[in-house]
Formats: structure tokens, sequence, C-alpha cells
């Protein structure tokens, strides 16, 4: 009877080895799978995390730009320059010369 129980014995503890090696293997490969995973979630966040930035410094540009425009647009300068563009006008000691049309 011992020769029969050890046998059961040493079934019993190989097989509870080779499936705790099973399971052992199993949760490695599974790391490993969502190491790779994450490596390049983090490759695609950088490239978008770089974008981003230089989107930003386009826009603290624009902005920038926008800011000194506003200021520009409230000076007399401004309103001389649309007044003559737009409306045509001159001041009292400049004389406007216009070149004549050619009749096609």
């Amino acid at each position: 009877m011992s020769k029969s129980y050890t046998r059961k014995s040493n079934k019993r503890s190989t097989l509870s080895m080779g499936l705790m090696l099973l399971l052992t293997l199993a949760i490695i490969i599974g790391c490993g799978i969502r190491v790779a995973t994450l490596h390049q979630r983090s490759k695609e966040l950088s490239i978008t995390q770089a974008q981003l930035e230089e989107r930003l410094e386009e826009v603290k540009n624009e902005s920038k730009e926008l800011e000194e425009r506003g200021k520009y647009m409230k000076t007399k300068k401004y309103i001389e320059d649309e007044a003559k563009n737009k409306l045509g006008l001159v001041n009292k000691d400049e004389i406007l010369i216009k070149p004549k049309q050619k009749d096609d």
C-alpha cells in the first residue's frame, strides 16, 4: 500500500508542478504582452504630446499677434489708414491723385 500511495503522491505533485508552471508561464506571457502594449501606447502619447506642444506654441504666437493687432487698432494711425483705404478720405494737407483709367 505504501508504494501505491507514493506513486499517486508523485503523480499529484508532478501534475501540480506542471499546472503551476503553466500558470506561471501564462502570467509571464500576459505581463509581457501588457508591457509591449503599454510601451506602444507610451510612444503614441509622446508623439501626441510633441504635436500638442508645437500647437501650443503656434497658438501663443497667434495670441501675441492678435494682442499687438488689438493695440494697433486702438491707435490714431489705424483709424487714418482705414479711412484712407476703405473710405478714400484724405487729410486736409494731402492731395489725392488718381490715375486715369484706360478704356478697353
